[in-house]
């Protein structure tokens, strides 16, 4: 089954790169918010996207014009109704992610495909408001989405092989590499990252090392691209806390239990880049 027609329900940082990646792969995309003035910020992420590309030459104008052509910015979740699939690419919190999956239940066809971007909420416990769990699945894409190659693929207790090789065909025409993950919390990814990062804040409260020598430890003595701290501003504090409360609470052991620091972090409305505060502060 070859996609030629998707929506993304979230026009932030997440769905706004989904949206960009596949109409740069030439498919049709609605890209879905709940006011005008978030999906202006979508589309002015997309625009800012590939206008780097443009420069970095990895697109040429034509290319990038033709790519935002494709995209269809909605503030109204029905207009994903013919869609061949739609990634929900929301919050991090459970009850939101099921509200848009009872809702979209009731406007998408009957053989339309739901994926779920989340990083570690259970995909079977998500498909349980869906008439039809065989069509439901997670797509988990990297953040950022148009720079990173890699593309989680979580079936449910329901998922069809029909449904997964579908996704993973889509995910290659997007030019990702696919890992297959089974529906356990934090999934692949983040089941290891996101104890990582817990630690650095441990290691941070603790006085260990500074912000920054706790990341250039890291980035110098392991070869990561970005430090643990630096990495959690760029995904967000907040997703950071939901995801590793997420591993506590269903895996139950104490070496996940988030650290007080990142919780007060969240607390504070440092979170991240997109605050302009996290672990670091960031200009404009």
């Amino acid at each position: 089954m070859s996609i030629e027609q998707m929506g993304v329900v979230g026009a932030g940082q997440m769905g706004a790169g989904i949206a960009q990646v596949a109409a740069q792969s030439g498919i049709r995309v609605t890209l879905s918010d709940v006011s005008e003035e978030r999906l202006q910020l979508g589309r002015q992420t997309i625009a800012s996207s590939l206008g780097r590309l443009v420069k970095k030459e990895v697109l040429t104008s034509t290319e990038a014009d033709q790519a935002l052509a494709l995209i269809w910015f909605s503030a109204n979740l029905a207009d994903h109704h013919q869609n061949e699939l739609v990634v929900e690419a929301v919050s991090e919190v459970e009850s939101l992610k099921k509200d848009v999956f009872a809702e979209l239940n009731t406007i998408c066809l009957d053989t339309t495909i739901l994926a779920s971007n989340t990083s570690s909420i259970s995909i079977t416990r998500l498909s349980s408001v869906v008439n039809n769990a065989e069509r439901f699945i997670g797509m988990h894409f990297m953040n950022p989405v148009p720079m990173m190659p890699l593309v989680e693929i979580i079936r449910g207790i329901g998922t069809s092989d029909a449904t997964y090789l579908a996704v993973a065909e889509l995910a290659k025409r997007m030019k990702k590499t696919t890992v297959v993950s089974q529906d356990s919390a934090g999934f692949l990814v983040n089941r290891l990252l996101m104890p990582m990062i817990n630690e650095a804040f441990f290691a941070l409260m603790e006085n260990v090392g500074s912000a920054a020598d706790i990341d250039l430890s890291m980035k110098l003595g392991t070869n990561h691209p970005l430090g643990p701290l630096e990495l959690a501003d760029l995904i967000g504090l907040d997703t950071c806390l939901a995801v590793i409360e997420v591993l506590h609470r269903e895996l139950g052991e104490d070496k996940y239990r988030p650290c007080p620091l990142l919780r007060k972090h969240v607390e504070a409305g440092w979170l991240g880049r997109k605050s302009g505060r996290g672990v670091f502060q960031y200009s404009d």
